[in-house]
């Protein structure tokens, strides 16, 4: 699906110490997301409209 970007990383904002997850949105291509605990660790990669799809189902944060 493409190379790792070069664009950053950014920890969820609803992240907890322990469990956190990290997320890059390049300009184009796919939106890409990693364990913040093992920044070299897997990837994973999500099309952008499968990213769309997953952020609205998720439930309205107060």
């Amino acid at each position: 699906m493409g190379m790792i970007p070069e664009a950053p990383f950014k920890k969820s904002s609803f992240s907890e110490p322990d469990d956190c997850i990290e997320v890059a949105r390049p300009a184009t291509g796919p939106v890409w997301v990693r364990d913040s605990k093992d920044p070299h660790g897997p990837v994973l990669a999500f099309d952008r409209s499968e990213w769309a799809a997953f952020l609205a189902d998720l439930p309205e944060q107060p």
